[in-house]
Parts: structure tokens; C-alpha cells; sequence
């Protein structure tokens, strides 16, 4: 679980400590080059539940290996990109294949694991988190040293490792190795989006990634800028924060399976806002531990909303966990363009208080349309 949560983060949002380095290369607006990330996250809002539909009826440990494969492919291709056109050509693409990782092994758990959902979903997100960190830090030493297409070529043939790695260790379905759908797929859609806890599920992963790439994209401008006028190389480094999530985020599953997942969602987005209003202060390493809680919340929420959505949906559950996807990453793509206003408008402290309230709606959401699970889906393992 926690390999293929690193297969599945490790190419989406590796270009984020890039950003100002392409401001430069391409001489394009913040804005413009923001969209390597926003229309990766929209690939992969549009392509999750398709991936659903496909892994009900070819298996989910068989997409999830041919996904990681595909990734580590469309990278390659996009080192050979020759201008800013190109590159966001094959992060589209990128984004396309990357569902069938992402919303197909929370499918693949849930399925799984009878008892204690939650740590095995914790396991999961910390190995996402582990590849956001590593494909960041990676791409911005390695920029630094050679040149930016490296970023893709090197993290493109670590996809391809880690497909046949998956391929070697990931256990085979004990489940069903088929799911035949039980409805029309447009009806399946139809009746997942008649659910109000799903709904307000999916709600809540939108702001979860728009509070994510929100703030570690445009933070990465305001590093660059006086008086921090940090490097590339030194940009990279600022996403060692992830690791405090790695730390934090199995405690976070284990307290899911003993108090459930709204409990935990409105306590980590509290620290999500705490984090962010740090960031405010004019000091590199208050700003540093602002990332790091608002990381871990976000982090923590993730696992939150997506067990959720594993619990709740009573059928069709990958279809399900697809749209979750969608939406989730319909907030990614509208994290990483909608806060480039604000940015316009008012630096980085527009963008805080933009990011800040998201995140606070989120919290709304969970009140009033979440409810706890039963007290047997708490039972921790």
C-alpha cells in the first residue's frame, strides 16, 4: 500500500518547486505556468471515473500495476517536451492515467480490509505523501544540477521500477478479480450523486487538495521573491515538511478506526488553518512549521474524506472512489489556478486567506452532512 501511494504522487505535482524556474524559461505568467499542475489535476478528475468502470470489470491489482507503468511513460515523453505548449500536453495525459493508482487502491482496501479500514488507508496516504516529498525534492536538486527535463526522465524511470515492483508484491484479489457493475454506469453516476454523505464527501476532497496545491504552489512564488529569494534547489528542499505528515498520518488511521473519520477531519483542518496563518509570519522557519502542520492536516483530512467515501458507498464502489477522485482533483486544478487572482491581488496573503476559508467550508460541510460510523467500523486492528 504505502508503494503504491508513492507510485501515484510521485510525478503529479513534482513541477511545483519548478514554477518560477519556468516563469523564466518559457517567459510566461505565474498563472500560465501554474498550469502544469492544474491541468494534471483536471486529467485526472476526468479520467478517475473512467478508471472506476475499468477496474470493476479488469481487476483492481491489474490497473494499479499498469498505471504506475503508464506514468513512468508519459514522463518520459514529457523530457522530451521543447516548449511550455508540449509540456502541458503530456502533464494532461499524466493526470489521465494517474486514477487508476490513486482511486483504485483505496477501492482495492476498502475491499480488503473488513477491519480497521482506516490504518490501511493511512498506510496508503503515507506513501503518497512519501512520493509528493520525494518527486519535489528530487526535482528541484536535480534541476539545479543538470537541467529540468531530467526532472521527468529520472522520476519517469522510477515509475517504471516501481510498476514491476507492484507487479511482484502487490497480494492478489481475495475479493473478486472481476466486479461486474450492478447498474448502467450513468445510472451508477446518478445515484452516487443523490447521496447527500457522498456528495458532501466529494465536497470536502475538493477543498482538501485545493488547500494542498493552493498553498504549495504559490508559497513557492513568495519564496522566490525578496527577502527569501530562494533557489530551486532550496525551493525543493521546503517540501521536507511532508515528512512530519508521513510521521503523522498512520496515528491519524488509527484514531479514524476509534473516533471516526468527521471527528478527525474537523481537528485536522483546524491545524490546516493554524499552519496557514503561520506561513504569514516573515521568518523562513515559521513559515516552515506552518507548512508542516497545514501539510499534516491536509494530509490527515485526506484519509479522513477517503475512507469515507470507502465506508459509505454501499455499491459500486470503485465508481464511487472515482468521483471521489474527480472532485478531489477537480479542487487540485482549481487550487492551483484560482489563488493566481488573489496572488495578483494581494501577494501571498491573499492567497492565505483565500486558502484559509476554503478550508474552513470544509469543516461546515462535514458538520452538517457527515455522519459517524457504526462503533464495529471503529474497531481498530
Amino acid at each position: 500500500m504505502i508503494l503504491a501511494g508513492f507510485c501515484a504522487f510521485l510525478q503529479i505535482y513534482a513541477p511545483q518547486p519548478l514554477l518560477p524556474l519556468f516563469t523564466r524559461i518559457f517567459a510566461a505568467s505565474e498563472q500560465r505556468v501554474s498550469l502544469t499542475l492544474s491541468l494534471a489535476s483536471l486529467g485526472v478528475a476526468i479520467g478517475a471515473p473512467l478508471v472506476g468502470v475499468l477496474s470493476d470489470r479488469l481487476g483492481r491489482r491489474r490497473i494499479i500495476v499498469w498505471s504506475a507503468f503508464l506514468l513512468g511513460l508519459v514522463s518520459l515523453a514529457a523530457a522530451t517536451s521543447q516548449s511550455l505548449n508540449q509540456l502541458l500536453f503530456w502533464r494532461f495525459l499524466q493526470g489521465l492515467v494517474t486514477p487508476g493508482v490513486f482511486s483504485t487502491t483505496i477501492t482495492y482496501i476498502t475491499e480488503e480490509w473488513k477491519t480497521g479500514a482506516g490504518a490501511a488507508v493511512s498506510a496508503y496516504v503515507s506513501g503518497t505523501v512519501m512520493g509528493g516529498f520525494s518527486s519535489r525534492m528530487l526535482a528541484g536538486l536535480i534541476a539545479a544540477r543538470l537541467d529540468w527535463p531530467w526532472v521527468f526522465a529520472l522520476l519517469g524511470l522510477a515509475s517504471i521500477a516501481g510498476a514491476f515492483a507492484l507487479r511482484a508484491w502487490l497480494p492478489p484479489e481475495t475479493v473478486h478479480s472481476k466486479h461486474e457493475p450492478s447498474e448502467p454506469w450513468l445510472a451508477a453516476i446518478a445515484g452516487h450523486l443523490r447521496n447527500p454523505k457522498l456528495v458532501a464527501a466529494y465536497a470536502v476532497g475538493f477543498c482538501v487538495l485545493f488547500s494542498m496545491t493552493g498553498t504549495f504552489t504559490y508559497i513557492t512564488f513568495h519564496l522566490a521573491m525578496p527577502p527569501f529569494s530562494l533557489s530551486t534547489a532550496a525551493l525543493g528542499s521546503i517540501f521536507i515538511v511532508y515528512l512530519v505528515g508521513a510521521a503523522v498520518t498512520p496515528v491519524m488511521g488509527r484514531l479514524i478506526d476509534l473516533y471516526g473519520n468527521r471527528r478527525i477531519l474537523m481537528a485536522s483542518v483546524t491545524a490546516g488553518v493554524i499552519g496557514i496563518a503561520l506561513t504569514l509570519v516573515p521568518n523562513l522557519w515559521v513559515i516552515a512549521l506552518g507548512l508542516a502542520i497545514c501539510s499534516s492536516g491536509v494530509f490527515a483530512s485526506q484519509t479522513s474524506a477517503s475512507g469515507y467515501v470507502g465506508r459509505t458507498a454501499e455499491r459500486n464502489r470503485a465508481l464511487a472512489v472515482g468521483l471521489y477522485s474527480s472532485f478531489y482533483y477537480i479542487g487540485g486544478s482549481m487550487g492551483a489556478a484560482l489563488p493566481g487572482y488573489f496572488w495578483k491581488w494581494g501577494g501571498w496573503a491573499a492567497c492565505a486567506a483565500c486558502i484559509a476559508l476554503v478550508q474552513m467550508v470544509s469543516i461546515g460541510i462535514a458538520l452538517i452532512f457527515w455522519q459517524e460510523p457504526g462503533p464495529e467500523l471503529r474497531e481498530p486492528v
